[in-house]
């Protein structure tokens, strides 16, 4: 067969902030799939190469594809259904199938939304994707795949999900080569992204991610890692990499061990990784340093620890404090994330975190709004309370608001969250840092928020 994988076109908050975005690795192990089962794969990434749905559906008319796979977010479902509309105008026999986080959690309502999907892929995708592949090629029977919803005449039937992948290095690599890994880039430096493990034991509020690739962490060898790094650096010439586990520390001694290969390999990279406060410590960050790691994300998420206890984070401030000055000793920067607009935030809370967010030491913050992302507690917290305004799937992007609060109007939060941005980046000290290593890299890319920001009075509330 022959498989087309798109990443449908779509407007991307992060792009528009920092100009540029990442593969989707989603598809990549997929084509991977089915390539080790014979089959022809073509990837669109739609959002890298500008592509708009015209050209999409041009692609689509020169591949001729068996089947459409499609990966979507929450805010990209609609686009994503525009693309599976698209491969049925072309002909109603191409199979179209759709994973990600979103339909993850609703996949019954994704059959209903959108009457141009045949399939959906539920949490980690390799195996119910073969087994897809099975049911179109062996006319293997639905019933028996797990991991997928499906229609069935005029039935929709949602199996039981599949088991987890427990060997993580069973499953192929990523189908780079499909990519168009040249067109990956910031600032004239070629970046690439990697994956090293799955899974995560914690309970976050507002994270599916546990949900969707599970409890147990699942790690690679530190062979495959070094292994897909060499690939990346030295087959395409990617320079500074990025870590997308949830988090890179949570197996501290793996951590460790990976470092000192990178470090030992000679790997000529310089990269970044996400850790949470409490599994961070000095022989990490130096590691990580030595091993040319430049920043580290920590999701510290509030500035009062009653509202960390809300969302179930698992973490003190003064662990925060503690890891950062940590990472920031050994020479990394410090990325943190900050969320405001919790159902029962106050201003005093809001106020507290922002205040937090510039004593803490980062280097780097970033402010959201709390977002209920279908799969999430926060989801079934909102939904139990009455308290979401839309099921406009565009606007759940993590800068607009779609609860309702408490405590502040929509505007009033949009205001608060402008405020955090400008209150933190636009300080003497911070600009003159900004100016002097980054030549403004920063500044500039926050005047979005600052035009915002200037009208804003709020000060007094």
């Amino acid at each position: 067969m022959k498989i087309l994988f798109v990443s449908p076109p779509t407007d991307s908050a992060i792009k528009s902030v920092i100009g540029t975005t990442g593969p989707p690795l989603g598809l990549a192990y997929l084509a991977s799939v089915a390539r080790s089962k014979g089959h022809d794969a073509k990837i669109v990434d739609s959002l890298v190469e500008n592509l708009t749905f015209e050209e999409v559906r041009k692609i689509m008319e020169q591949y001729s594809p068996d089947m459409v796979a499609i990966t979507s977010t929450t805010s990209m479902i609609p686009d994503a259904y525009e693309v599976a509309k698209i491969a049925k105008n072309i002909s109603q026999d191409t199979a179209t199938i759709i994973g990600g986080p979103h339909v993850t959690f609703v996949p019954e309502q994704t059959l209903q939304e959108s009457q141009n999907i045949d399939y959906v892929v539920k949490g980690e995708g390799e195996n119910p994707f073969s087994g897809i592949l099975d049911i179109i090629e062996k006319k293997k029977d639905p019933k028996e795949i797990r991991g997928i919803a499906y229609r069935n005449g005029n039935r929709i039937l949602n199996n039981p999900p599949e088991v987890l992948i427990s060997d993580v290095d069973s499953i192929p690599e990523p189908s780079w080569d499909l990519l168009p890994m040249d067109k990956y880039e910031i600032d004239n430096t070629q970046f690439g992204t990697i994956m090293t493990s799955r899974g995560c034991p914690y309970n976050c509020i507002f994270c599916s991610s546990s949900l969707q690739f599970g409890k147990q962490w699942r790690g690679h060898s530190v062979e495959r890692v070094i292994d897909e790094l060499k690939t990346l650096r030295y087959k395409y010439n990617k320079r500074d990499i990025e870590f997308l586990d949830d988090t890179f520390t949570l197996n501290m001694k793996r951590a460790i061990e990976l470092t000192d290969r990178i470090y030992k390999e000679g790997i000529d990279i310089r990269w970044s990784a996400s850790a949470r406060v409490n599994l961070f410590n000095a022989d990490i960050a130096k590691n990580m340093k030595r091993a040319g790691a430049h920043t580290v994300y920590f999701g510290i998420e509030s500035g009062s620890q009653k509202i960390l206890d809300f969302i179930g984070k698992g973490t003190t401030l003064d662990l925060a404090k503690s890891s950062v000055r940590k990472a920031n000793d050994a020479g990394l920067y410090t990325l943190g994330s900050f969320i405001i607009g919790f159902p029962d935030d106050t201003i005093k809370d809001v106020k507290t975190t922002i205040k937090f967010s510039k004593s803490i030491g980062v280097t780097v913050a970033q402010f959201t709004i709390a977002t209920p992302y279908p799969g999430t507690r926060l989801w079934d917290y909102v939904m139990e309370n009455k308290l979401l305004l839309t099921m406009n799937w565009r606007k759940f992007t993590t800068l607009s608001p779609v609860i309702k609060l408490r405590n502040f109007t929509s505007d009033q939060i949009l205001k608060w969250l402008s405020w955090a941005y400008i209150s933190f980046y636009v300080r003497p000290l911070y600009l003159l840092k900004d100016v002097a290593k980054t030549h403004g890299f920063v500044f500039k890319r926050l005047i979005p928020y600052a035009k915002k920001a200037m009208n804003l009075d709020i000060m007094g509330e």
